[in-house]
């Protein structure tokens, strides 16, 4: 199942199907995606979307949720530093 439809029980009874019509506004342009030998691939932040300050052992850790595919919005928590040494443009205009 696609990720923005994660939230949907895996399992449907047949009675639920209905008889696919072709229509050919349903194709998908696939995007060009570079696959490195070790089958990874190299994505790159969208933008910033929240920030966050944790604790865990007395010294503070700012976070922040980077958007890395703008269309499914797969996101992680990245440590701000880092992302800043990294990704500098993200934080241009950014308070």
């Amino acid at each position: 199942m696609p990720p923005q439809l994660a939230n949907l029980h895996p399992v449907f009874h047949v009675s639920q199907l209905r008889r696919y019509v072709p229509d050919p506004s349903h194709v998908l342009e696939a995007d060009t995606v570079q696959v490195k030998e070790d089958l990874s691939i190299e994505m790159q932040p969208v933008k910033v979307d929240e920030r966050l300050s944790k604790r865990p052992d007395g010294k503070a850790t700012r976070l922040i949720k980077v958007i890395w595919d703008g269309r499914n919005g797969d996101s992680t928590w990245e440590k701000e530093e880092e992302m800043k040494k990294s990704y500098p443009h993200l934080f241009s205009g950014m308070s």
